[in-house]
């Protein structure tokens, strides 16, 4: 039987189109590899115009941020009726805002940092929240626009309110969670494992520690307890499910080891685009599990639908 034809998406405009097109460029080599006719769409404002001329049998999202993880580009799709990997619309758009997500997340169970919304402007001169805290954007990825407040410091970090900032009006405040980065890949309802992220050189995992040639190691699985290590699954799965998330996503986590029992553990966000290059997290933990790179991505192939 042929092989679907997949229109494999990415690039976009948001901040994180770089990253997009280093996913879509890994997914359709291995898409074609494993058999699939592939169609690579660098995406623009005309991409209704463009899929409706090709008419693939899938849309294999690789975007990431705004307008391509946000519900956006999902909503073209449902409307011209092309299954499409990963999230739906109201999961994405949901995923894609922090202080929803959160508020969604506490409601069933998962532990949240402290946290407020605000508008940057709003911040001033005077500390929103006791130090040590985060800002971040509410509506970013791959840790664009993300400030550590130390507790020594005097002030809030005025970069947010400066005219160089690119990352829209509203910010939330977060309580700083000391300890260890872990994140948690979940594929349909299967939590997969377990990877803690060591920043090398940096003192979070910033875009660069992300991305950069050693900016950090991965420890997959994570060296925790047994008792953490499926905390953290039931966490991620449950967050999945929770926002309504579909096919693959992946759940951050803070953990301060330095706590009784797991009252250290806490649920950062769910990201509903996960960086899917070889040498990514998702594609790592599944290696792990025993999903090859190619296989991962054939399974989301098959799993693609509308109305998700």
């Amino acid at each position: 039987m042929a092989k679907k034809h997949v229109a494999v998406l990415m690039g976009g405009f948001s901040s994180e189109r770089p990253v997009s097109l280093a996913s879509g460029k890994a997914c359709a080599d291995a898409l074609e590899a494993a058999g699939y006719t592939v169609a690579r769409i660098d995406v623009g404002r005309d991409v209704s115009q463009v899929l409706a001329e090709l008419k693939p049998d899938v849309a294999f999202n690789a975007l990431h941020g705004p307008y391509g993880e946000d519900g956006t580009v999902q909503g073209i799709l449902e409307y011209l009726q092309i299954p499409y990997t990963h999230s739906g619309v109201l999961a994405s758009a949901l995923a894609m805002n922090k202080g929803q997500a959160k508020i969604v997340a506490e409601a069933a169970g998962i532990p949240v940092a402290q946290s407020r919304i605000m508008n940057r402007f709003d911040i001033g001169n005077t500390h929103p929240m006791e130090p040590p805290y985060v800002v971040k954007p509410v509506c970013e990825g791959s840790s664009f626009g993300v400030v550590i407040v130390k507790e020594d410091q005097a002030h809030p970090p005025q970069v947010i309110v400066s005219s160089d900032w690119r990352y829209g009006d509203t910010v939330m405040v977060e309580r700083f969670i000391p300890g260890r980065e872990l994140t948690c890949a979940v594929m349909g309802d299967v939590a997969l494992g377990v990877t803690e992220i060591i920043p090398q050189g940096h003192s979070f995992y910033d875009y660069d520690s992300k991305y950069v040639p050693g900016g950090s190691k991965h420890e997959c699985p994570a060296k925790v307890s047994p008792i953490i290590y499926q905390k953290i699954l039931t966490l991620a799965l449950k967050a999945h499910q929770a926002i309504g998330c579909r096919g693959v996503s992946r759940s951050d986590f803070r953990y301060d080891d330095r706590q009784p029992g797991d009252g250290g553990l806490v649920w950062l966000e769910v990201n509903t685009q996960p960086g899917m290059t070889p040498t990514s997290l998702v594609p790592e933990i599944a290696a792990a599990a025993g999903y090859g790179f190619g296989e991962l991505l054939s399974w989301m192939v098959e799993d693609a639908s509308c109305s998700r």
